[in-house]
């Protein structure tokens, strides 16, 4: 790949990006996954993707690289929000971005918004868990919450064009759940657990095992590529619950279907994951965020799930929320980093130019192309 014509990058897991102005606080606590402050004496900045940030983003707001923090904020402030946006979306260079709305969404970019801003088309995913809670909110009884869920999901499905759905699990629950499709009289009961829930508590979330199942089974049965966050996140998820391997019983019932599991961010179990994509043929993975937030190691990390992965079954991803630097650090750091670890086997005459190109371009864009079929949704957009 040359500089002039770089890397064709489809991002099969983002968010949009914030439209009001940020200052310092918020602005950092958009670049960790922390929820209180940082260390004595230190910024969020302190930190291998805030070093990341500075050094790669600066140029992009005519700044020099590696511009002091204040510097930084001070001239993202002069420029304003919409600026920022369309200077970085652009320069990330992306081919299509593929939307998770599922959280915050009312305070960020929709699809169409973010394709707007970048100049390249952008298709939703669909999360489960906030389809299934607002039906749960609309008044339904616990007897007929399945199959208002189910017509739901149908309607969100065909309105947005969803290439696909995500659920959340992990958060909610953890991958220790039972892979079974749970029964109906099972899901009516945990339906029933969850209204009452909600009588007592407006706030109360959908983290019933059972229905969880319910909508992961909904979605198998649909057959549309379905994404599970998995490894790093907040405070919220409990690591060693969602390790991917506890997925394993849910991964044989599944293969049959065929429909095709996508396994996200993954660290630190991007090798896990990458054994799942080797030994079952419907699973993928990705490494997701987890490249801008360890910075310099990036490539290390990107190596380390290259190692057992077949190439035709990771994507590239970028999990980025809020701030267009993360959309922006995301592709060309994978840009920059696929290069390297690839150059590297080439240097070391394992692999070929050809070899090194074909597995960039598969991850870049072509697997997801294929997974998620955006040909197909290509054509029936067309007049």
């Amino acid at each position: 790949m040359t500089t002039a014509e770089p890397l064709a990058l489809i991002d099969h897991h983002v968010h949009g990006v914030v439209t009001g102005d940020l200052d310092r606080a918020a602005f950092e606590l958009l670049i960790t996954e922390a929820s209180g402050p940082p260390a004595p004496g230190t910024t969020m900045f302190d930190s291998q993707l805030g070093f990341t940030l500075r050094r790669w983003c600066a140029p992009v707001l005519d700044l020099e690289p590696s511009a002091p923090a204040e510097d930084y904020l001070r001239r993202r402030a002069e420029l304003g929000t919409a600026e920022v946006n369309r200077r970085l979306l652009t320069a990330a260079g992306v081919a299509r971005w593929l939307v998770d709305t599922g959280y915050q969404g009312d305070q960020l970019t929709t699809p169409e918004q973010l394709a707007q801003a970048s100049g390249t088309p952008a298709s939703q995913v669909v999360r489960l868990e906030a389809v299934a809670e607002r039906v749960a909110r609309s008044g339904t009884s616990a007897a007929g919450w399945a199959a208002l869920f189910a017509e739901e999901l149908a309607i969100a499905t065909a309105q947005t064009g969803a290439v696909g759905y995500k659920s959340i699990v992990a958060y909610r629950y953890g991958f220790d759940f039972d892979p079974a499709r749970p029964g109906p009289s099972d899901v009516t009961a945990a339906a029933g657990r969850l209204l009452r829930a909600l009588e007592g508590s407006p706030s109360a979330r959908l983290d019933d095992q059972v229905l969880l199942r319910h909508l992961i089974w909904t979605a198998i049965d649909i057959g549309r590529p379905l994404q599970f966050h998995v490894g790093f996140g907040d405070t919220d998820v409990r690591m060693h619950r969602s390790n991917p391997t506890l997925l394993t019983d849910f991964l044989v019932a599944t293969e049959p279907s065929g429909t095709p599991v996508m396994l996200l961010h993954c660290y630190p179990y991007h090798r896990e994951a990458g054994y799942l994509a080797h030994v079952f043929s419907h699973v993928y993975m990705d490494v997701g965020a987890i490249l801008n937030h360890v910075g310099a190691r990036s490539a290390a990390v990107l190596a380390e799930a290259l190692e057992l992965t077949p190439f035709g079954k990771m994507l590239y991803s970028s999990d980025a929320f809020g701030l267009p630097e993360l959309h922006y650090l995301g592709a060309i750091g994978f840009r920059r980093d696929i290069a390297r670890v690839t150059g590297d086997f080439v240097a070391d005459g394992a692999w070929t130019a050809a070899d090194a190109d074909r597995v960039a371009e598969l991850i870049g864009a072509a697997n997801a192309s294929r997974v998620y079929q955006l040909d197909r949704v290509d054509r029936a957009d067309m007049p």
